[in-house]
């Protein structure tokens, strides 16, 4: 996998054995477990927090991501005016501040995560998508004023691709970096901060106990004033949250670094993270080396929830993509492809982060980040936070905390909706963005599926 590959091997945390105890615990090393863990103790450097991680931090969906930093707590505008219109001014604020804070927060800590804030490019490859574009441009003028539309000249003065006939253009909302630079360096800091991280220590179940919470371990019990589950794609400990979300499959591939002619071919001089507006879409980016980072299209999902590490590896998707990348840029005919890998992140029927409380409000948890909880895990960090210490705050006031999604149904009617809504997405691309009658019906009930 590129991004692990990419850095140097660091000293792994023991394993928790017997008891101990913590003011709080985080359950999840990943960017949410994580940036719990650091918000909590920059809030009170005296609270006592310990950090369980089932395998090793990292090495899931945040050290294995696409690095998209996006401002975007509700996958987008539509989603987001769709689900939570009155707050929407309010989401994208914060989203925007979320990012900056992101930037400030790395350069403070001295993190070198490749932080590059590029802004993005949704291109149009088909007419239906300009239109949609245009149309999604209109209606953010209000809430994103520094967003444009440009035409098939202008986008492709800035990366040049035979298929692009326009393009959204973000400027500063989106900002990339290297996943697994991120994430160990958020852990780094945790621990210098005095963080205890326990990995190779899956949480079994919470019990009620006197004054707290037990965090049962596999091979311990750690007591917990107060606890904090970021467990994301996986099942979480807390059965009430299960049936939000479900684990989905995204691939990626990664080229060799290109040479300097091919480079030259492609421009892109702004560096720019990219999408298309497909329903089933791609997204690629350039790492600090030139190698082209291309993944997406079809999301996996596997019946029951099924999380595997042989789901890792899908050679028909990496085989699709090798193909989709060469028919976005003909100048890379010859160059290799270095990596392909896969990986698992959730979704929730809303496309956007959930938000819970258990035993009595010790217990707080967030999930469903749906492919953007590169930047929205700290986001719902602090949510988690201020649940736990029953604030009244503007984060928590607001309806995407309050309110829940429709949860899934239960096997096998989750896995016969979510193949119909795939294959179903797959059909509206084909016919010019017309959605059918099923993708019309979520619509109307307000759910779906993404990644």
């Amino acid at each position: 996998m590129h991004w692990l590959a990419d850095v140097p091997p660091r000293e792994v945390s023991p394993r928790l054995t017997g008891r101990t105890s913590a003011d709080l615990v985080v359950v999840g090393g990943g960017y949410g477990g994580l940036w719990a863990a650091l918000l909590a103790k920059e809030r009170d450097p005296g609270r006592d927090v310990a950090l369980a991680e089932g395998r090793t931090v990292g090495w899931a969906a945040s050290g294995r991501n696409g690095g998209f930093v996006s401002s975007s707590l509700t996958h987008g505008q539509a989603n987001g005016l769709a689900h939570f219109a009155e707050d929407y001014p309010a989401l994208v604020r914060i989203g925007r501040d979320n990012l900056d804070a992101i930037e400030h927060t790395l350069s403070r800590l001295g993190i070198d995560a490749e932080w590059e804030r590029t802004g993005e490019l949704t291109v149009a490859v088909a007419p239906w998508q300009l239109d949609d574009l245009h149309a999604h441009v209109e209606v953010g003028r209000t809430f994103t004023p520094r967003v444009r539309m440009l035409d098939g000249d202008e986008t492709r003065a800035l990366v040049d691709s035979p298929s692009y006939l326009g393009a959204r253009y973000d400027p500063d909302g989106v900002a990339l970096v290297h996943p697994a630079k991120l994430v160990w360096g958020l852990a780094e800091a945790c621990r210098r901060a005095g963080v205890r991280v326990f990995e190779h220590t899956p949480v079994r179940r919470l019990r009620r106990a006197a004054n707290g919470i037990d965090v049962l371990t596999r091979d311990g019990v750690i007591r917990a004033g107060q606890v904090a589950l970021a467990t994301n794609a996986f099942p979480s400990p807390l059965r009430r949250a299960r049936p939000y979300t479900v684990p989905v499959y995204d691939h990626v591939i990664v080229t060799e670094p290109l040479a300097p002619d091919v480079r030259a071919a492609l421009r892109w001089a702004g560096r720019e993270g990219i999408s298309d507006g497909g329903n089933l879409f791609h997204y690629y980016r350039l790492t600090r080396d030139d190698r082209i980072v291309f993944g997406g299209y079809v999301p996996g999902y596997h019946f029951g929830k099924g999380i595997r590490v042989r789901y890792d590896v899908d050679r028909h998707t990496a085989a699709l993509l090798v193909e989709h990348l060469l028919a976005t840029f003909p100048a890379l005919a010859g160059t290799r492809v270095d990596s392909t890998w896969g990986g698992v992140i959730d979704t929730s029927t809303r496309f956007s982060p959930l938000f819970g409380t258990a035993y009595g409000g010790r217990v707080a948890y967030v999930t469903g980040f749906t492919g953007l909880g590169v930047a929205a895990t700290r986001f719902g960090a602090q949510v988690v936070l201020d649940l736990l210490d029953g604030s009244d705050t503007e984060l928590t006031a607001l309806s995407m905390v309050r309110k829940r999604p429709l949860p899934f149904p239960p096997e096998p009617f989750a896995w016969a909706g979510i193949t119909t809504t795939t294959r179903a997405l797959a059909r509206a691309d084909a016919a010019g963005g017309r959605r059918g009658p099923w993708l019309r019906l979520l619509d109307r009930l307000g759910v779906g599926f993404d990644f």
